[in-house]
């Protein structure tokens, strides 16, 4: 994401890619002010729907946001509200829905911008696309996943044959083939620096043993992994072999958060979760990281719920708390949901 500027509460962006996207749905809230250059579907043509067609065609509006959507597998976030102002025939009061998308220039006005806002917008601008694909296989199958800031997208999955024991070596051979031959396509297509490579007992090495790539080969960081499904690939991230090439990854740290998270409510040490409990914490100024899922987020704001949670944030903000909001799309995310969605590491054990 580019910042063209930022002076008091106003802040004016580029969307680059679509991982600001995702920023973007867990920034913007009720009641900021979005503007910007958007298009309108108008029908033009005769009475007969058959001969009218739909155009798009681009107006300046400034919105007051009431609800913000973001669907991970689509290109586009939405934010509805009423019409605060439009130059052209859209009547003030109305209501309209402003598409952000790759390459939207928009300013977003707030009536504060807290810390964790401010820092999440620096931290999407430094954002470089992902560099890092995982590859988990048997002789059986492969899944290969493109690491994204929220999580990853499986881009292809494969299919091996099940062969006699005689001619298992030389399915298994072609089936290698098969997965080199997809992973060189998706290092050239995405400008991939590291690829990780899990399995099940020795089909890894035996698959490298194969690889005459040299520069594929010099990417590749060895896992293991318990099964070959798309679940290994959260297995895989977890592993210490490939925390060295993640330890920049806001993943890898999400799911060491929730780990952290999980090991202290194991031994009823320094952890709160649930809603009533994360609340109390904060505001005893006992919150050393505050942890809220996206998806709880969007869940409360459907559910018209959302002001608390803003409230528990904004003291968060005010105690010095570190605030993560944690993808649900990883293994870490979906553990965290498991326990309502909200909860905070705490600088002192706590009776509740």
């Amino acid at each position: 994401m580019k910042i063209l500027h930022f002076h008091k509460n106003e802040a004016k962006l580029v969307v680059e890619n679509l991982d600001d996207l995702w920023y973007l749905s867990n920034m913007i809230d009720v009641g900021d002010v979005v503007e910007g250059r958007t298009f309108r579907k108008i029908k033009i043509g005769g009475e007969d729907e058959r001969s009218q067609k739909i155009v798009k065609k681009p107006v300046f509006l400034k919105i007051d946001a009431e609800k913000v959507e973001f669907h991970r597998y689509s290109d586009v976030l939405r934010v509805s509200g009423k019409v605060a102002e439009g130059k052209e025939d859209i009547p003030k009061g109305s209501y309209h829905t402003f598409n952000v998308e790759e390459g939207t220039t928009f300013t977003i006005t707030k009536p504060e911008w807290l810390k964790y806002q401010r820092q999440r917008l620096e931290e999407a601008s430094r954002e470089k696309r992902p560099d890092t694909l995982i590859c988990v296989f048997d002789r059986e199958e492969a899944y290969i996943a493109l690491m994204k800031k929220y999580g990853f997208d499986v881009v292809a999955e494969l299919k091996g044959d099940v062969a006699k024991k005689a001619d298992v070596k030389q399915s298994s051979r072609n089936f290698y083939d098969e997965i080199i031959s997809s992973l060189q396509e998706y290092v050239k297509r995405h400008d991939i620096k590291h690829v990780i490579l899990g399995s099940p007992a020795f089909w890894k090495e035996e698959l490298l043993k194969s690889l005459k790539d040299q520069e594929l080969k010099k990417m590749i960081v060895l896992a293991t992994c318990s099964s070959c499904d798309k679940g290994a690939i959260n297995e895989v991230l977890k592993r210490p072999e490939v925390q060295s090439v993640l330890q920049q990854d806001r993943i890898a740290s999400e799911i060491n958060l929730v780990e952290e998270l999980l090991s202290e409510i194991s031994k009823q040490g320094a952890a709160a979760y649930g809603v009533d409990e994360t609340e109390n914490a904060v505001n005893a100024g006992a919150a050393k990281v505050l942890l809220i899922t996206d998806e709880f987020i969007q869940r409360m704001r459907q559910e018209e719920k959302f002001s608390r949670i803003n409230d528990i944030m904004k003291a968060a903000d005010r105690t010095g708390s570190d605030i993560r909001i944690i993808s649900s799309e990883h293994d870490g995310g979906k553990r965290l949901d498991g326990l309502g969605g909200i909860a905070a590491i705490l600088r002192y054990k706590m009776n509740f």
